[in-house]
């Protein structure tokens, strides 16, 4: 049940921001009473928490599949990926990033976000095998879903033609 509520308040909160709706909106939209929301969210803040959570477990395990072997591949792969997931769940931009700023003084929150940035950042080191491009590559990634809003699937494409770049250039230099 606690996994069904956090997927539900995963795509509330995705569709509405952080906020517009309040518990009872997300009681609605998690179909449960506001008694169990409450038993295992007791807070809309731990709403958000449980949100995050839910969906960096989703977005790890979706940018993971199908995957090239090939490290510089595996590489354009995510982004590839990345532009999926923006089309079809993050329309309105990064979740994690829209969460600190709805909530930018909120330690639970700020501490969610930044774990999950850091394991983005280190899934990409370990996918691309490239330490030394640990930063730009993540850089990348979040210029992706920041731009999104504004610049849709073209933020993905000037990604791309930074990447081909950067890959060439630090690759002839090593």
């Amino acid at each position: 049940m606690k996994q069904q509520i956090a997927a539900s308040l995963e795509l509330a909160f995705s569709q509405y921001g952080f906020a517009e709706p309040n518990v009872d909106k997300l009681k609605t939209a998690c179909n449960v009473s506001l008694r169990t929301l409450y038993k295992h969210y007791p807070s809309k803040e731990a709403m958000v928490v449980a949100a995050l959570a839910y969906r960096h477990q989703r977005y790890l395990t979706y940018l993971d599949s199908a995957l090239s072997a090939n490290a510089e591949q595996a590489v354009f792969d995510i982004f590839q990926r990345l532009e999926v997931w923006m089309a079809e769940n993050a329309p309105h931009g990064c979740l994690s990033m829209n969460a600190v700023a709805a909530f930018p003084d909120n330690a639970l929150i700020n501490k969610a976000v930044k774990e999950h940035k850091e394991e983005v950042r280190q899934f990409l080191a370990e996918k691309s095998q490239r330490l030394d491009l640990i930063d730009p590559l993540f850089l990348l990634h979040e210029g992706i879903s920041s731009a999104w809003p504004i610049l849709g699937a073209q933020a993905v494409v000037a990604a791309q033609t930074i990447l081909s770049v950067l890959m060439n250039t630090t690759q002839t230099s090593n």
